[in-house]
């Protein structure tokens, strides 16, 4: 995935997943260089303690902290950035509790979380990065005490509800496991509406590109389950609701619209041979469709679908 959408969706991601816990700043830039920080996030006391259902992306809030993703595997030069970034921002912390006649105290400063989705044993071990099993799972590794600081190897977390929320920011089979536990939640779980409209957006973004890569292209498949249970649950309440039949001949021409994306994102093109067989397609639930369409090959999908019909 380019660097600009994944900074963008991540932004937004975490912004919106952490905005009733506290104040959230995006591109924050520091007064003593031209530096930017990703995400900065300053908890709201009486909010923070309502972060369970965040996992350990909420308890990484707990204190204020600054949030630096990366879409590839972090290189060392990004690490001292990061570190420079931290250092910057914690002076002007200290300074401005030195104008205030007080000691700045440790629950004040504010702490670094890399996000990578993998990380050299050799990158970890040049800067000194421990895991604390005690405190936090496999894939949390800290730099020493002083630093404030630590890199979250998104792939080394376990699979577990605690890690979901971060694992969506993986890439590949992790990506695509964290995927699937959020189509599995209950619709009324806090996170899950927001998380799919932020997808939704991610999706619409990545589709609009030209000459995506093979990851991009995994990614948009993954991705259009969601999309096609949005579309699906928009018709059931619209039918529920008597919505005029205009509307419902619109949701019909988005179902098409993404089956005919998703045949070409697999594809390449939809031929005259494709083109027939859509129509059967959207008359299958929209996760078997969209697995259905990932999964077999074009022999495949002609043959089922011309028996069907």
């Amino acid at each position: 995935m380019t660097r600009f959408i994944y900074d963008q969706f991540t932004k937004q991601y975490i912004q919106e997943l952490l905005k009733e816990l506290g104040q959230t700043e995006t591109s924050k830039t520091m007064v003593s260089e031209r530096r930017e920080i990703d995400i900065f996030f300053t908890p709201n006391p009486e909010k923070i303690a309502d972060a369970s259902h965040l996992g350990l992306l909420g308890k990484l809030a707990t204190t204020p902290a600054v949030f630096e993703p990366f879409s590839n595997p972090v290189k060392p030069r990004e690490i001292r950035s990061c570190l420079l970034k931290l250092l910057d921002l914690n002076a002007e912390f200290e300074r401005q509790a030195v104008r205030e006649k007080r000691r700045l105290t440790p629950a004040e400063s504010p702490r670094l979380w890399m996000m990578t989705p993998t990380a050299s044993a050799a990158v970890l071990a040049d800067f000194g990065a421990t895991l604390d099993l005690e405190n936090f799972p496999g894939g949390v590794y800290f730099l020493p005490k002083g630093l404030l600081s630590a890199i979250v190897v998104i792939h080394q977390l376990p699979p577990t509800p605690e890690t979901l929320w971060l694992r969506i920011l993986g890439t590949g089979k992790v990506q695509k496991q964290a995927l699937q536990e959020l189509y599995q939640l209950p619709p009324d779980h806090p996170t899950r509406e927001t998380t799919l409209e932020l997808l939704y957006n991610l999706r619409a973004m990545l589709e609009a590109r030209q000459n995506l890569d093979p990851k991009e292209r995994e990614l948009i498949m993954e991705l259009s389950p969601l999309y096609l249970q949005r579309l699906q649950t928009v018709k059931e309440e619209g039918i529920q609701q008597g919505i005029q039949q205009g509307v419902q001949q619109g949701i019909q021409q988005g179902q098409r619209r993404l089956v005919e994306s998703m045949l070409q994102v697999k594809f390449g093109a939809v031929d005259a041979e494709l083109a027939q067989i859509i129509e059967a397609l959207i008359e299958v639930p929209p996760l078997e469709q969209a697995q259905l369409i990932l999964q077999l090959s074009r022999q495949q999908l002609l043959a089922r679908f011309s028996r069907d019909s």
